[in-house]
């Protein structure tokens, strides 16, 4: 009997190095074929490759293009002008000379003019306004790259934390079935020296094998979400990545996060500052559609030179300059039109303010959601790391009374299956909190740079408060979570 709790005992230090070289995704000699990313390069990467950037960028280049074409009315227009024509069949004049009627034919078969052509409006009302309206459909298209960005930033957090989950898990998987592998080996050496009954010989070789399939499809998962974080990024899916650390690391962020207030402020939600924006170009759409009933007015000059021969001698061709200057004043009466579309604007900016009233009240409802699932899993965390301190206990229990024959393999199993399914709990629980934090942020409108920070700031003032082996930072994480925290240290 010792010398089998002693080669279980061998067994269970080889598992613990063994797991270690299995569950990592980074292992010294695949390390320089595997690039490591934190959350903050992919992003970065993610804002610079990934194309839906570069099209809103685009659409912000376009719109202050069409602010400058405005302007451009403000200039004068220039242009030359030239045209010729030939007289197939000359103007024919009766005219009365003395009593008698004599035909004369007048004009010239050639007839040349050229010059230049000058306007400029003086009074356009209507260009005025306009140029006020693209200053808003400017701010409007870079409100847009900014939701855009705030939704890749949302998405690549979120892919990021699934590709966290799923090496997590498959490390955790990994674990159990190399558990399951060194209880196998236990089991079939007591067998051999006649100490246990086949059954526990074939148990143990059917819960190896039963772990097999969720250790490959957790392998396949881990897989997919790496290649959805490539496409996110903008990446060559031939490139191999993996996330930098694992889900534990911003446990300590989370209990933080916690402590501090939980007020919402949608001021910087980008859905609301587009509806704002839209309204403010309804306004400057009324204010351009009233000065349909404004009269205009328009400066013109022009200086020619014409031409007029019978032959195509040009050397010998006179010419002979003229020029005009004038003013063009239009006011409009009555035009039907311009008074419906008024109306139509107005409705639509009270269609308007409604939806923007309904989408406050979503976006609210939304944000207090997000807050309570945070709450919710931080809860959760407490509760699940708990649990796998228990169960991590029951299974050292399950162990001892197996080795010295007061225990059964269902209950060696037992164990190694509830420590498993309380670290995949504990690990989602933690995800859960992420992902709903990242959601939050996309709600409230926080940019990449407020949420790097943030993570950074937190984990750096949690590690200066509470050093790793402290009682308090034990207190924080075992017994209660951080909103309690004066009750709990």
């Amino acid at each position: 009997m010792y010398e089998q709790n002693e080669m279980f005992l061998k067994q269970k230090d080889a598992f613990g190095g063994g797991c270690t070289a299995l569950g990592g995704y980074v292992q010294a000699q695949e390390a320089k074929d595997i690039v490591l990313l934190t959350l903050d390069k992919a992003l970065e990467i993610a804002l610079s490759e990934n194309p839906t950037m570069k099209v809103a960028g685009q659409e912000i280049q376009l719109k202050k293009e069409a602010k400058k074409e405005a302007y451009g009315g403000l200039f004068p227009e220039v242009s030359l002008t030239g045209s010729y024509s030939r007289t197939l069949k000359k103007q024919t004049m009766v005219m009365d000379f003395g009593g008698e009627s004599q035909t004369i034919q007048v004009g010239s078969d050639n007839s040349y003019n050229g010059g230049l052509n000058v306007s400029l409006p003086v009074f356009a009302p209507t260009l005025y306004k306009s140029i006020n309206l693209t200053k808003t459909d400017v701010e409007l298209a870079v409100e847009k790259a900014r939701s855009s960005k705030l939704d890749l930033v949302n998405q690549v957090t979120k892919a990021y934390y699934q590709l966290l989950l799923a090496q997590d898990s498959y490390k955790v998987l990994l674990q159990s079935y190399a558990q399951a592998e060194a209880n196998y080996e236990v089991v079939k050496a007591k067998y051999e020296q006649g100490t246990v009954s086949e059954y526990d010989k074939i148990r143990a070789d059917v819960q190896v094998r039963s772990l097999k399939p969720s250790v490959v499809s957790a392998g396949n998962g881990v897989n997919l979400a790496r290649l959805q974080l490539q496409v996110l990024m903008g990446m060559d899916t031939e490139v191999e990545i993996a996330a930098d650390g694992n889900l534990k690391d911003y446990e300590m962020v989370m209990f933080r996060r916690q402590m501090e207030s939980n007020q919402l402020n949608l001021n910087n939600n980008s859905d609301l500052k587009q509806l704002d924006l839209n309204a403010d170009l309804l306004k400057k759409t009324l204010a351009v559609q009233r000065t349909n009933f404004m009269p205009t007015l328009a400066a013109s000059f022009n200086y020619s030179y014409t031409s007029l021969n019978n032959d195509f001698k040009m050397s010998h061709y006179k010419w002979f300059p003229y020029s005009t200057v004038g003013l063009s004043l239009s006011i409009p009466l009555f035009k039907a039109s311009n008074f419906t579309k008024v109306k139509q604007t107005k409705i639509q900016m009270q269609q308007l303010a409604e939806n923007r009233t309904n989408v406050y009240r979503q976006l609210t409802m939304q944000a207090t959601s997000y807050l309570d699932n945070m709450a919710a899993s931080t809860e959760q965390v407490v509760s699940n790391k708990e649990g796998i301190v228990q169960a991590e206990k029951g299974r050292l229990i399950a162990q001892k009374r197996y080795e010295v024959g007061k225990g059964t393999i269902l209950e060696l199993n037992d164990s190694e299956v509830a420590l498993t399914q309380a670290q995949l709990t504990y690990n989602q629980s933690i995800y859960d909190y992420l992902v709903a934090k990242a959601d939050l942020d996309q709600v409230l409108g926080r940019d990449v740079v407020f949420i790097i920070m943030e993570i950074y700031h937190l984990q750096f003032e949690y590690e200066k408060m509470f050093p790793i082996s402290s009682p308090a930072r034990r207190c924080a994480i075992g017994l209660v979570h951080w909103r309690k925290r004066q009750k709990c240290c």
